[in-house]
């Protein structure tokens, strides 16, 4: 790719204008991901509070929250999403969002792919390899869906906006 190309896909155009939908939206979402992972980190790392989900059948919380695939390398799947939520948030305030920097745009944008990414995975995890829903991370799964929907729209609109004259 030469360099001018490169150079156009990093720099937005001087008429960076996101919709302003898109903070209200995905700091919502981001408080949600970090109340519903946050939930999923105390229950992982305490007694004191139950897991309030089903425990048997197809819709089976525990069987799902203290399953192999709920840790990554000995970090709980929750505590990752619980961080992924926390730094979304921060990507999604309103300066982060009229910030026209490559690092900020771009940084969220690939932010939140990482997100969907890791979503497809637990949810063919929960399917195809634990035999079991669980009704919390399927929330957590939606806010990120919700959370890269956003940003995808938000991030083509501002890039496509019309530049200043």
């Amino acid at each position: 790719m030469p360099v001018a190309q490169a150079e156009q896909l990093s720099v937005p155009p001087s008429g960076w204008s996101p919709p302003r939908w898109a903070w209200p939206i995905s700091t919502l979402a981001s408080l949600a991901g970090v109340g519903v992972a946050g939930y999923l980190t105390i229950v992982h790392y305490t007694t004191a509070v139950t897991l309030t989900c089903s425990d048997t059948g197809l819709i089976n919380c525990e069987k799902v929250t203290t399953s192999a695939q709920s840790m990554v390398y000995g970090v709980p799947v929750a505590v990752l999403g619980l961080i992924w939520f926390v730094v979304m948030l921060g990507l999604s305030t309103p300066w982060a969002w009229r910030n026209p920097a490559p690092v900020v745009w771009m940084g969220r944008l690939a932010w939140s792919i990482g997100g969907i990414a890791m979503v497809l995975h637990l949810i063919y995890a929960e399917l195809f390899q634990i035999n079991a829903i669980c009704l919390w991370c399927s929330a957590v799964h939606v806010l990120t869906l919700v959370l890269f929907a956003t940003v995808s729209i938000a991030s083509a609109l501002a890039r496509s906006a019309p530049e200043s004259a």
